[in-house]
């Protein structure tokens, strides 16, 4: 926050060899309470100005043994002495001195005689902005800690969440890895099973076991997809697929859950032959996966619906069932691999809904 400094509160040297210029230039700040000091000697303003803290100076420029010109340069050499405004006392009315002054780093100039009303409108300016500099630059010194302060937590914060993600994918990839050799043998024993069953029962029991061993095949290929693009590792191979052609791969890989809960599947694609440009083995995956999710949800002798169009430049493909729908708590975490308490994640349903968030986004 800003604040206004009162007059007393300015502190002001006068440098000048001209006892009179001093009683003149005094008379007139002491009478608008600012603190002043004065001296008739260049060499003796440096030694003051060293030892004492000043919130401007008033500098004449034609002094013996060291002039005006001289210890303002000496002034803004310094780091400590150079953000001091300067304001030149001055008889010489050429524009060469005013520049000369300018040019060595002062901020203003008055010309003797002095007009008080002159002057004092000039110190005010300058105090104003000195003020408001040294102000402003306490408010960024502030600002630019707590920069660095928040720039450490979310460093900190962001290697701790690498960290973890890291162990997610490890995890995953653990889990696919370790499912994977056991259900290769369960599905070479289903087939051998499903050969010699006798009873429609046993195919029953037969046909549901398959479908679980399926669905634990889906949910480690999504494990292992899940663990590939988080750390980068997939290449896109783009190429030109019909929409169609990728629906119709997925409803046949989903044959049998589809018949047993007695589900129509309405597909409606416009145009007809509608193609999009995409890493097909991606968007595969990502068409199985909403699609399952439909089927899991959706109540018996109940439709899917399959819509695509294009919208302006955008092509848009809608899956819709006839399920309860997502509670608004579940939206919030629909994307989350790793979440508790909800019953997507109940069907493995969180890491296909998260693979599918990983591949619209690595297009």
């Amino acid at each position: 926050m800003i604040t206004t400094k009162q007059n007393k509160d300015f502190r002001i040297l006068i440098v000048d060899d001209i006892p009179k210029n001093i009683q003149v230039l005094g008379n007139i700040l002491l009478n608008e309470e600012y603190q002043i000091s004065y001296t008739q000697n260049g060499k003796e303003a440096l030694s003051l100005i060293n030892t004492n803290k000043f919130d401007l100076i008033l500098l004449d420029i034609m002094m013996p043994v060291m002039d005006g010109y001289e210890v303002c340069r000496k002034l803004k050499e310094n780091a400590e002495t150079r953000d001091i405004p300067i304001i030149f006392l001055t008889a010489l009315a050429e524009k060469e001195s005013i520049i000369k002054g300018f040019n060595l780093g002062a901020q203003d100039y008055v010309t003797k005689p002095f007009n008080a009303e002159e002057l004092l409108a000039r110190v005010r300016t300058h105090l104003e902005l000195k003020n408001k500099t040294e102000q402003l630059q306490s408010i960024n010194q502030i600002l630019e800690k707590k920069v660095a302060e928040r720039t450490a937590e979310l460093k900190k914060a962001n290697k701790q969440l690498l960290t973890l993600e890291k162990a997610k994918s490890e995890f995953l990839s653990i889990i696919s890895h370790e499912l994977r050799t056991p259900l290769n043998g369960i599905q070479g024993l289903t087939s051998i099973l499903e050969e010699s069953m006798r009873t429609t029962e046993q195919t029953e029991y037969i046909k549901y076991l398959k479908e679980a061993s399926d669905r634990l095949i889906r949910f480690s290929e999504t494990a292992l997809l899940i663990t590939s693009l988080n750390v980068e590792k997939h290449t896109l191979n783009f190429t030109p697929v019909k929409v169609r052609y990728i629906i119709d791969g997925a409803m046949a890989k989903l044959k049998d859950e589809i018949e047993n809960n007695k589900l129509e599947i309405v597909r409606q694609i416009e145009p007809e032959n509608l193609e999009i440009t995409i890493d097909f083995e991606l968007i595969d995956v990502c068409f199985l996966n909403i699609l399952d999710n439909a089927i899991i949800f959706s109540p018996e002798n109940s439709r899917i619906i399959i819509k695509s169009y294009e919208n302006n430049e955008s092509i848009i493909i809608d899956f819709i069932d006839e399920g309860p729908g997502f509670s608004e708590e579940s939206i919030n975490k629909l994307f989350e691999y790793f979440s508790s308490g909800d019953i997507m994640h109940s069907e493995g349903l969180g890491l296909a809904l998260a693979s599918v968030k990983l591949i619209m986004d690595a297009h």
